[in-house]
Parts: C-alpha cells; structure tokens; sequence
C-alpha cells in the first residue's frame, strides 16, 4: 500500500494514507465512520488499487454491496489479482443474486486462489445454496479435505462453525452440537458464536449480571422503602391508643 502511495504527490500520499489508516482502525467497531473515511481517500486518490480495496471493505462491512463490489472490480482490474474474487461473489449474495455468486465458485478464477481465497469460495457458495434453500447441496459443498482436517489453520472455526450451522438447518441436531464443538475448540480468538450456539442447544439459558445487579437493587430498595412504611404506620398506630408523645393530656385523665 505504501509503494502505491508513492505514485501520489507527497502530500496528497499522506493525506490518504492518513483515511486508510481510520479506515483499518475503525472498520470492526464502528464501519460507518470507516466508510465515511474511505470516501474521503476515494475522493483523493480514487486511481490506486490499494485506495479502491479499502473502500471496497468498508462499503461491504456497511452492507452497501453495489459500491463494494464496484471498488472491488476496479481494484482487480487495476491489479489482476484474484484474491478478490470470494469477497466479490460475497456481494452478489447481498445483492439478491446467489445464482451469480455459484457461477463464479465454478469459474477458472478460483483455482488461482491461495488455500484460505478457496475455502472462503467455498463458504460463499454454501452460502448462496442456503439463499435459495438448498440446504442439503450446502451441506454437501463445506465437505472437503480442509473440514475433515485436524490441523486447525485461520479458517477452521468459520468452516466448521458453517457446516454445523447447515446440518442444524437441516435437522441434524446432534451431529451439528458435535461439529459446534470443534468448531469452538478450533476458535481460538472468538471470531464465531459456536459457545453460545452449544448452550442453545443444551438447553443453558445465560443471565447477564448486570441484570441481576440491577434487579437485587431494585428488590433492596424496595424492602427499604416498605420498612420505611411500616415504620411510619406503626408510630402513626401506637399514637392512635393516646399514649405516644402527642397524645392529649385530658385524654390519659
């Protein structure tokens, strides 16, 4: 990214490179603002690939797939990579058009991916399959050498976690709580929900503890508040019989 930054005035360079970093520190936790950061280096420097990429990602992390897929056509045309290319058919998904994205799962474009592009191909077009609700052909398309492995590499969890969600999908309860758990047992860095997914099935119901906190409060204060009452009702009662300090004099003769 730097080398292709040099290609701009120096200036103008860092200003880019100064949107691209907001761009990477924020697309996690807050996409919007990263978007809005994204356009503004698009604006400035709308000719280099690394500039289109960026904003490629945080248009899809805003699910705004039409500009994604748009920025990330013109980044490959820029570069004649193909490492694009799952993200790229990821879109045609968000579009509505999972028909499109199967087609490019077959296309001689994938055979070019490194491991990780192919497996994420492979999750797309699973995907798609569930989009038009063929759930068995999904199940079907995750099965391969890399969910069958024991070594657990970058893309274990979210593959296993897919072909348990699929299986689930399609009734198989308990063979999907069997791939859940390696699922989580592969996610080291918490990148999917396979725990919570377990206890569903289970049948563990999780209580937040700042709820609890937030109830024993309520239930202390409303005891205090009832003492307070009683208090009150009993020195109100015991006046009543005329012998507490208010009491009338010509009352006790």
């Amino acid at each position: 990214m730097r080398q292709e930054l040099q290609s701009l005035p120096k200036g103008l360079a860092e200003d880019v490179a100064k949107n691209l970093v907001m761009v990477a520190k924020l697309i996690d936790e807050d996409p919007e603002q990263a978007y809005g950061y994204s356009r503004v280096a698009l604006r400035l420097a709308s000719r280099v690939a690394a500039v289109r990429e960026a904003a490629g990602f945080a248009a899809y992390a805003t699910q705004k797939y039409s500009e994604a897929l748009a920025d990330f056509r013109a980044a490959r045309r820029m570069t004649g990579s193909v490492e694009l290319w799952p993200v790229m058919a990821d879109c045609e998904r968000g579009l509505g058009r999972p028909e499109r994205a199967l087609a490019m799962a077959g296309e001689a474009e994938v055979q070019k991916l490194d491991k990780a592009g192919q497996v994420e191909m492979r999750l797309v077009a699973a995907g798609a399959r569930r989009d038009m609700d063929q759930i068995d052909a999904a199940i079907v398309t995750l099965q391969s050498p890399e969910l069958a492995s024991n070594s657990v590499q970058p893309w274990t969890a979210r593959l296993r976690y897919a072909y348990a969600d699929a299986l689930l999908a399609a009734g198989r309860e308990g063979e999907a709580r069997e791939w859940f758990a390696k699922a989580l047992e592969a996610d080291k860095d918490g990148s999917t929900d396979a725990s919570d997914r377990l206890a569903e099935l289970d049948g563990v119901d999780f209580v937040d503890a700042m709820d609890l906190d937030y109830e024993e409060q309520g239930s202390e204060g409303a005891a205090t508040d009832a003492g307070s009452d009683r208090d009150a009702d009993g020195d109100a009662s015991d006046d009543v019989d005329g012998d507490g300090p208010d009491a009338d004099p010509r009352d006790a003769s």
